[in-house]
């Protein structure tokens, strides 16, 4: 694991001067990740607000080969260029004998929901490639539309709060879950908050063999209608209340990365942002006790499984 005085003294590969929201979660991810191998790296990003923020013709904040994929195929653009390379690296087509990683980072959306047939297919492939979902919980880039990473209650443009719903009536698909199952030798969650936790997983994920999942909560000041300067705490909150667990499936063995001396109740989290308001209501109490016991059967199945092949 790499100090934080080594990171800070890389190369920054993702400028400064980009067009993503104060208080977004996505810089620091991106910066953090980028800076946890020594490889030259290819980049694709699907449609989402990282692209659009990042690539405004005629600037660009990418000090790496990079491509913009549409909203449903990144992991497939990201597949074909590390196929190339595979192919010219056997055939001694390359000017240079180095190692060359490639990434892909999507939203929720383009990664739950629009891009999971591309993530899938690239997965059970076995393309040697990191992807990167940076999980805001919506589709913050096209106007606050619910995705299925939402969480149960939130209110959205698409699931309102008012008075035929109050805020989004499911609770939020498990993309990790989902990975896991397609026997990828690493895939992790992690938090910008915790910065050692999410270097060490994306060195992991980055010098492994194979396909690897990086899923990464993701601050949203717009979309969760919270203060600019409370993303990395509410980011925190996320993981102190278990809503939001860090823990890694290295070569089919499950391991919880971090267990909280005292388990914050999920309320903590909920009532920093303005897209839970409602549910703070004294009529709508039983949402509060709906999402709490989700999140603590949800924690108590992942202690079950620590230490153990999943």
């Amino acid at each position: 694991m790499a100090t934080l005085k080594e990171l800070t003294g890389k190369k920054e590969l993702f400028s400064g001067g980009h067009r993503l929201c104060s208080g977004c979660g996505i810089p620091p991810i991106v910066r953090l990740i980028l800076r946890s191998t020594d490889c030259p790296v290819v980049v694709t990003t699907a449609t989402g607000c990282l692209e659009v923020g990042t690539s405004i013709y005629p600037y660009t904040s990418w000090r790496t080969p990079w491509i913009h994929s549409a909203f449903e195929n990144a992991a497939a653009t990201i597949s074909g260029v590390e196929t190339a390379y595979r192919a010219l690296k056997k055939r001694n087509k390359l000017p240079v004998n180095k190692d060359i990683k490639f990434v892909a980072f999507g939203g929720d959306g383009g990664t739950y929901d629009i891009g999971l047939q591309a993530l899938s297919g690239a997965l059970e492939r076995g393309h040697s490639f990191l992807y990167v979902c940076y999980d805001n919980g919506a589709y913050m880039n096209t106007g606050i539309q619910r995705s299925s990473s939402t969480p149960f209650g939130a209110n959205t443009t698409t699931s309102p709060a008012g008075d035929v719903i109050q805020g989004k009536q499911e609770f939020r698909k498990d993309l990790t879950k989902i990975v896991i199952a397609h026997n990828v030798p690493y895939a992790a969650q992690a938090s910008p908050h915790h910065w050692k936790d999410l270097n060490n997983k994306a060195q992991k994920a980055l010098s492994t063999n194979g396909p690897t999942f990086l899923n990464v909560i993701s601050p949203c000041p717009l979309g969760w209608y919270t203060k600019p300067e409370e993303s990395i705490e509410s980011a925190k909150l996320a993981v102190d209340t278990c809503f939001w667990p860090l823990y890694e499936v290295e070569n089919g063995i499950l391991k919880v990365n971090y267990k909280p001396k005292e388990k914050k109740p999920v309320i903590e989290w909920i009532k920093i942002q303005g897209r839970f308001k409602h549910i703070l209501k004294p009529e709508n109490k039983w949402m509060i006790e709906k999402f709490q016991d989700r999140v603590d059967n949800e924690w108590e199945r992942l202690l079950s499984l620590d230490g153990k092949q999943v």
